[in-house]
C-alpha cells in the first residue's frame, strides 16, 4: 500500500531485501535493501572502496527495510547506524537525537569501534558550541537523566573543532568509523 511504505522501485531498477546470509527473504521480513539498475550511480569520486556491488550488480544501500507482496518498500533503519555491542543493538539515532538537545552539543555523532570481545563499543563524536566543555561523565549522566537505559551509554568521547561533512552538510561516518577503529589499537577502550 503506498500510503503505509516509502515506495516503489523506480523503472529500470530493481530492488531487493535479504538476511545475513544475502538470500532474499519473504514479504514483510526486514533485511538489507539492495538495488541495482539504469539510476544506479558510478561510485565516489576519489574513493573507490566505497562503491562495492557484488559480482551480479547488487549495490547495498545501507538501508535495513522490508518489501510487502506487491513490491512496496518500507525502510525503518540504517544498517550503519546501528551499533552491535555483545549482541545488542543499540538505537544510534534515538541517542543522537536526545544529544542534540544538550546545551554543549552543537553536532554529534555515534559509530561503533572494533573491540575483539563485544564486536564493537559505541563512540561519541562532538562538537561543542563555543567556550563550552564536556566530559564522558558529563555526556552519560545527561544520557541517563533522559531516561536512557545504561547499557546504551556511549563509552568513548572524542570531541572536534568540526565533523567531517559532505559538501552538501550531511556528516560523513564513514570517516569517523575510520577514526573509531585506531581507539582499538591505541587500547583506549579495552577494559
Amino acid at each position: 500500500m503506498a500510503v503505509a511504505s516509502d515506495g516503489l522501485a523506480l523503472p529500470w531498477m530493481e530492488v531487493k531485501v535479504v538476511g545475513e546470509d544475502g538470500l532474499p527473504l519473504p514479504p514483510g521480513r526486514e533485511g538489507d535493501l539492495l538495488v541495482r539498475g539504469a539510476s544506479l550511480f558510478v561510485g565516489y569520486f576519489g574513493e573507490p572502496e566505497l562503491y562495492s556491488v557484488d559480482a551480479e550488480g547488487w549495490f547495498p544501500t545501507g538501508d535495513i527495510a522490508r518489501m510487502d507482496a506487491e513490491g512496496y518498500i518500507r525502510i525503518t533503519a540504517r544498517s550503519k547506524d546501528i551499533v552491535i555491542r555483545g549482541g545488542e543493538n543499540i538505537p544510534v539515532a534515538d541517542i543522537e537525537n536526545l544529544l542534540y538537545k544538550h546545551p554543549a552539543i552543537r553536532s554529534v555523532a555515534l559509530v561503533g569501534a572494533p573491540d575483539p570481545r563485544l564486536g564493537e563499543r559505541l563512540c561519541a563524536y562532538v562538537a561543542l558550541h563555543e567556550n563550552r566543555s564536556l566530559t564522558l561523565k558529563d555526556l552519560t549522566d545527561y544520557l541517563l537523566a533522559q531516561q536512557l537505559t545504561r547499557q546504551y551509554l556511549p563509552e568513548h568521547l572524542e570531541i572536534l573543532d568540526e565533523l567531517p561533512r559532505t559538501p552538501s552538510g550531511k556528516i560523513q561516518k564513514f570517516r569517523l568509523r575510520e577514526m573509531a577503529k585506531a581507539l582499538l589499537f591505541d587500547q583506549k577502550l579495552q577494559a
